[in-house]
């Protein structure tokens, strides 16, 4: 793949700023052992000390890695996680933020999505992203609506939107990668209405048909179809049914592919995620965290659209 040499340097060099001397940890599992290869070497050639963390892979978003590699993770200079299932919304990663690592996760990445989405201007994904963050930041309530039939209202008010532009060199830094989003957790008790999914659902892939899903008191109540059926089952194991986190895409070279990592940074998409919200400033912490990707929504704040027909216009 042309473009896999410049994403990995990307990666490494433009997001992560790993320097000579660092320690760098690589969390990943039997899925991604080409890219975690590929990311060491990347990190040995700048002098780092890099070294292999795997895991088993995980059954669902949000599983907690090994005792050992969360301790691991709290003294590393930098975590990269490849990884079937995510780990952003773990505790483990959430202490290694708070002692100061450098996070990048990568959840359900694979070779293609990694050369396609991350060579990347991280400029031109900064301005937008940052862009799209403070227009959240400012709205106190935003409307979801598409042609399939959504009409979703949040609520925004008090919370501030976060920017997912690649940059994580400052020490606690944390993404996922690919980037290229602004998003933000609406408030958790609140939001009402339908939206109707019609790109892909974290851990499920790309649609066969669309989901609809409804929600009352920010609460996931309802939900069609086997996807919708399996959806609503997981978060209710882990008491995840909560709002909690609404992000739009601003990553040109991402593409609808049916794996959420990438979906959910693509140009002009929508996605709404449920559970785990503390990372995205919210304050629930479930071992869960799903996202529900739309297409072609329509995305207004305070009346004023931001999304429309796929294209932005923050």
């Amino acid at each position: 793949m042309a473009h896999l040499d410049t994403a990995v340097q990307v990666v490494v060099r433009g997001c992560l700023e790993v320097s000579g001397g660092e320690r760098v940890l690589l969390v990943h599992d039997s899925t991604t052992d080409v890219i975690a290869d590929r990311l060491q070497a990347a990190a040995e050639a700048v002098g780092a000390e890099a070294r292999p963390a795997p895991i088993p892979v995980g059954q669902v978003n949000g599983e907690e890695p090994p005792p050992e590699v969360a301790a691991g993770m709290a003294v590393a200079d930098v975590v990269i996680a490849p990884t079937a299932m995510s780990i952003s919304h773990t505790e483990a990663r959430r202490k290694a933020s708070a002692a100061g690592t450098r996070i990048a996760t990568m959840p359900g990445v694979t070779e293609e999505v990694l050369a396609r989405a991350m060579a990347v201007d991280l400029q031109t994904i900064g301005r937008m992203a940052k862009a799209i963050a403070g227009r959240l930041s400012a709205a106190s309530e935003a409307r979801i609506t598409c042609e399939r039939g959504s009409d979703l209202r949040l609520s925004l008010e008090g919370r501030e939107a976060l920017v997912d532009d690649g940059r994580l060199g400052a020490p606690g830094s944390f993404g996922n990668l690919p980037c290229g989003e602004g998003f933000i957790a609406p408030l958790e008790d609140r939001g009402e209405g339908k939206l109707v999914v019609d790109g892909s659902i974290g851990g499920y892939g790309a649609l066969d048909e669309p989901v609809e899903l409804t929600i009352e008191g920010g609460r996931l109540t309802a939900a069609t179809g086997d996807a919708g059926s399996r959806l609503l089952e997981q978060l209710s194991a882990a008491g995840g049914e909560n709002v909690a986190e609404l992000g739009v895409g601003c990553n040109g070279r991402a593409r609808v592919s049916g794996n959420v990592l990438e979906d959910e940074k693509v140009l002009g998409t929508v996605h709404l995620a449920f559970g785990a919200s503390a990372s995205c400033g919210g304050v629930v912490q479930v071992p869960v965290h799903l996202d529900c990707v739309l297409l072609r929504p329509e995305l207004a704040l305070d009346g004023e659209p931001l999304v429309s027909g796929g294209r932005l216009s923050a």
